[in-house]
């Protein structure tokens, strides 16, 4: 009898997987820096047109924040590079990989908000109708679905860490 034995992981060191995982990190990075790097890039040119005087001072507020938001989003996403560049060498890979991890995450959630409030933003100069907040929210379960949810629903049904 023959008994099939399944692998439960790599055979690797932890620097080997350190340096696997901050591969995958940066790649992961490169597709978030861009989009808040357009966004934030968008923000910063809206109050320099004519239009933005006219806002109503609730909607001025609104983008305030949202810009603030995308610039504390930007700061995250290439807080790992900086985090990189400043430990190289160190021999600290996988505690370096751990902390850019978190920073990555907390730039998606702040990414998330940016979003969030931008949309806010341009439906509401956009339409002046009540049922912006409505569409919004739907938009943003959205998000949470597709960038949480999903993620911790394989999480959980396909690994037993």
């Amino acid at each position: 009898m023959v008994e099939t034995v399944r692998r439960t992981g790599r055979d690797e060191t932890e620097d080997e997987r350190a340096d696997r995982m901050w591969g995958e990190l940066i790649q992961e990075i490169r597709v978030a820096q861009t989009g808040v790097q357009i966004l934030f890039g968008f923000l910063l040119t809206v109050v320099f047109t004519p239009k933005y005087t006219h806002l109503a001072h609730t909607d001025q507020v609104i983008y305030i924040v949202t810009v603030v938001l995308g610039s504390c989003a930007t700061g995250a996403l290439i807080g790992p590079v900086s985090l990189h560049r400043l430990v190289s060498g160190r021999r600290i890979k996988p505690q370096a990989v751990r902390i850019a991890s978190r920073l990555t995450f907390v730039g998606l959630v702040l990414l998330l908000t940016t979003m969030t409030a931008a949309l806010l933003l341009i439906l509401r100069v956009a339409t002046h109708d009540d049922w912006v907040p409505w569409l919004v929210t739907g938009v943003v379960a959205w998000y949470l679905v597709c960038w949480f949810g999903v993620p911790m629903w394989t999480r959980q049904r396909y690994t037993t860490q």
